[in-house]
């Protein structure tokens, strides 16, 4: 039997906080001691949430002194961050520096950006702004759970949600060497993933019935997702991002196209992204058109690919808040403890969302 590890969740009201608490709910062998939130401590997580009030009727957030105290008192405990980007770093860090000090040496699984970058100067040239804790970006791996074989660093910080869609198809065509090493992928994304504070491009009026592309070309994910495939791969690649957002609240679908080395048919590409994902319970290779509805509400991805000549082009689906997010990051605390990676996921979609 596995004891519960007294688990805290960083980030308060936001949706992919949320989304932890919820999968937390569900996990047989997490039990959440706190919610952290300096801004509504006090309250209850049911006024935040109230679709997680059967989980949590009385439980309250607390604020970031009674998490430090928490830390320095619950040996072993695990951390899901979703802090905002620009906070979560220095948060993080001081209450690493005050665990390590009381010697009880936690876990933590990163979601925001602050250290998906290896170099503070990466990530500052990104973000515009200095990185909260550079001396601690050395502690930190980022990638997907499928496709760090292994883990070298005691905490996980998870790649982006875009990235995620993006990284799952990217990452089999130039590890195997089937394309030339330039991408041009369109992805589409819900209105989730611009958070829970209200802003004018995800007001339901204006996005509802619309698709339209944003920051095409320079989105901030694209030098996370180059540097990823470069640490994992050693090729430096090209890519070519154009974000659009959907008229919809929960899911991500990306089409990446790349020119093959050589030409194949769609059955030989399909083939090579199921040996590549052998054995990886929540990326299923489909031989039609993946869609949302199949994935979003849960952990699974699905890819399908189509080749003609030497084009390619892999669809790939995730739910931005689950796989994207919370969903990986709980993937990673399982991998990090010895489970089987799948604990606590393998709920399906809903399907009819």
């Amino acid at each position: 039997m596995n004891a519960p590890v007294p688990t805290l969740v960083l980030g308060g009201t936001g949706y992919v906080a949320g989304e932890l608490l919820r999968l937390v709910a569900g996990h047989p062998y997490l039990h959440l001691v706190a919610a952290v939130s300096d801004s509504r401590p006090g309250e209850k997580l049911a006024a935040a949430f109230p679709h997680l009030a059967p989980a949590y009727p009385d439980t309250t957030f607390v604020d970031a002194d009674e998490a430090l105290r928490l830390v320095t008192t619950l040996p072993g405990c695990s951390i899901l961050a979703a802090a905002p980007h620009g906070v979560s770093a220095a948060l993080i860090d001081r209450l690493l520096t005050a665990a390590t000090a009381a010697g009880t040496h936690p876990h933590v699984v990163d979601v925001s950006a602050d250290y998906r970058f290896s170099d503070a100067g990466a990530y500052a040239s990104v973000y515009g702004h200095a990185h909260g804790a550079p001396d601690r970006l050395a502690d930190f791996s980022c990638a997907l759970p499928e496709h760090l074989v292994t883990l070298a660093t005691r905490h996980v910080a998870h790649p982006g949600c875009f990235a995620t869609a993006m990284l799952l198809a990217l990452l089999p065509l130039l590890q195997y060497e089937l394309v030339e090493p330039v991408f041009y992928v369109s992805g589409v994304t819900g209105s989730t993933g611009s958070g829970r504070s209200p802003v004018e491009g995800t007001h339901h009026p204006r996005r509802h019935s619309d698709l339209y592309s944003y920051g095409a070309l320079s989105h901030r994910h694209v030098p996370e997702v180059i540097g990823i495939l470069e640490r994992l791969t050693g090729r430096r690649a090209e890519l070519n991002f154009v974000p659009h957002s959907g008229p919809f609240a929960r899911g991500i679908h990306a089409t990446t196209q790349a020119r093959l080395v050589r030409p194949m048919s769609s059955a030989e590409v399909r083939g090579a992204l199921q040996e590549f994902y052998a054995g990886q319970p929540f990326v299923r290779i489909k031989p039609e058109a993946p869609r949302l509805k199949d994935v979003v509400g849960s952990n699974y991805a699905e890819l399908s690919a189509t080749a003609h000549g030497h084009s390619v082009a892999v669809m790939s689906v995730i739910d931005n808040l689950t796989k994207g997010a919370a969903g990986g990051a709980v993937q990673w605390l399982n991998r990090i403890h010895g489970w089987d990676q799948a604990t606590g996921l393998t709920a399906p979609a809903p399907g009819w969302t």
